[in-house]
């Protein structure tokens, strides 16, 4: 972050300074919403939630080295030499700050949303572009309206292009974020049933998803996943030039046959309209075409060649916990996908455990949340899913979970066990690992399923 003077932090955020506090031209060169991570000079910004208020660490802040802070309400006492700056919502003065420190800058901005595989497409966007460009992307999955102003907080001068991740799981979030946002490229990945409790039915997910376009700017190029039928419907809907990347051989961006070596990385021809390049993608799973054409698209769009592409796609790595493949002795390998989990996202883990090497194949699946009234049925969806595979053994851990396991029992997978916690799990895992086994670990990010990951590395060693 490049550092702001009081005056223009009171400017950004309509603010106004109390206190004996005096000196405007005094600047900041960082911004922080967590009292813990104080850094000397910042600015504190407490924010208030259902179950906490910021306001209340205020001098914690203070003392541990923030220059000043904003705050809501007026103080009964300033320390000195610190500066308090009063607004009506710190909520809304972090998004106000964002915008008014992003319009600094003159670089475009990438904004990927849709309902899943929105982190993976963002970081290999984010790969594909750093070929050419120094970019600026959102760090994990912090997508939501702390996560994206204080994403953008983050460019500096060296930033090229910024390519950040809208995430909503209610009606009227996308207005709010892609305000923030403002993006020149919109990048949609799909239509699922993530946060279908909120919305209701797809359509309503679809109408939420697109008011992105109504903050983009004038002719924004959009990209779009020509396999999904809800989208195909936004065909002269957006501001501007829109493509559509698929497995259609129509498609303005489509893959061939992908190849994979079932351990870490798959291949497949690529079709622009620049040529036909093949493409070397260090992830597994048939869904990563989509990631990769996207990005291929997003880059033409900034000019880069088929060649370059091809070179970033190949510097590819997920975020954390988003299917990393972990090694370990005697031929076991921990498939670490656990960061979240909806019914889509759950089948497409399943495909990659089943085409990957190993004796014996585990799954260990947990709740999907937010599925409101179709929970019970979409988790045994995913059952029946894993009948139709070649997965030896379930282990489903969860209340929802019950639900993944009936139906799997029905649809016979070989081995099923059901664990209302994880505890109880991993006592069962570690009478179920063998050599050459492969182990899928997955589900919604509430479940914390990187217990049982680290519980599974801690009783491995690695490769």
């Amino acid at each position: 972050m490049e550092a702001l003077t009081i005056r223009e932090i009171l400017e950004a955020v309509k603010g106004r300074l109390l206190g004996d506090f005096s000196d405007l031209d005094a600047v900041v060169a960082q911004v922080e919403t967590d009292s813990r991570t104080i850094t000397a000079g910042s600015l504190f910004l407490p924010l208030c939630g259902e179950r906490f208020d910021g306001h209340a660490y205020i001098n914690a802040a203070l003392e541990a080295g923030a220059a000043g802070c904003l705050t809501q309400r007026e103080r009964e006492s300033y320390l000195p030499g610190k500066f308090y700056i009063k607004v009506d919502s710190t909520h809304r003065a972090l998004r106000d700050l964002a915008v008014w420190y992003k319009n600094r800058f003159d670089i475009p901005v990438v904004a990927v949303t849709g309902s899943v595989g929105k982190t993976t497409t963002k970081d290999m966007i984010a790969a594909v572009l750093s070929e050419k460009f120094n970019v600026l992307k959102t760090e994990g999955n912090k997508n939501n309206d702390i996560g994206l102003p204080m994403t953008l907080l983050r460019l500096g001068r060296e930033n090229q292009i910024a390519v950040v991740e809208l995430g909503i799981n209610h009606p009227g979030e996308m207005d709010f974020l892609s305000g923030i946002a403002q993006p020149d490229v919109v990048v949609m990945t799909n239509i699922g049933d993530s946060h279908i409790e909120a919305f209701g039915c797809r359509e309503n997910t679809l109408k939420a998803k697109a008011e992105v376009f109504d903050h983009a700017k004038p002719g924004a190029f959009a990209v779009l996943n020509g396999d999904d039928p809800l989208l195909t419907t936004l065909q002269g809907k957006t501001p501007g030039k829109v493509v559509f990347c698929g497995r259609g051989q129509a498609l303005d961006y489509h893959a061939g046959e992908l190849e994979s070596d079932w351990r870490s990385q798959s291949s497949c021809d690529v079709t622009t309209p620049a040529g036909t390049c093949r493409m070397d993608i260090p992830a597994l799973g048939e869904h990563m075409i989509y990631p990769t054409l996207m990005a291929a698209a997003v880059a033409e769009h900034f000019g880069m060649t088929l060649s370059e592409i091809a070179d970033g796609v190949r510097n590819f790595a997920p975020t954390k916990m988003r299917m990393n493949i972990l090694p370990r002795a005697q031929g076991i390998t921990i498939l670490d996908d656990g960061y979240n989990a909806n019914p889509q996202s759950m089948r497409a883990a399943i495909q990659v455990l089943d085409g990957y090497t190993g004796d014996y194949k585990i799954a260990v699946l947990g709740d999907m949340f937010e599925l409101g009234p179709l929970a019970e049925i979409l988790h045994a969806g995913v059952g029946e899913f894993l009948g139709r595979s070649h997965v030896d053994c379930l282990v489903a851990v969860g209340e929802l979970a019950k639900n993944i396991y009936d139906a799997a029992v029905t649809s016979q997978v070989p081995e099923c066990y059901h664990f209302v916690t994880k505890e109880r799990a991993i006592l069962t895992l570690h009478d179920l690992l063998r050599p050459n086994t492969t182990i899928l670990v997955k589900a919604s990010r509430g479940m914390e399923f990187e217990t049982i990951t680290d519980y599974l590395k801690s009783v491995t060693e690695e490769e």
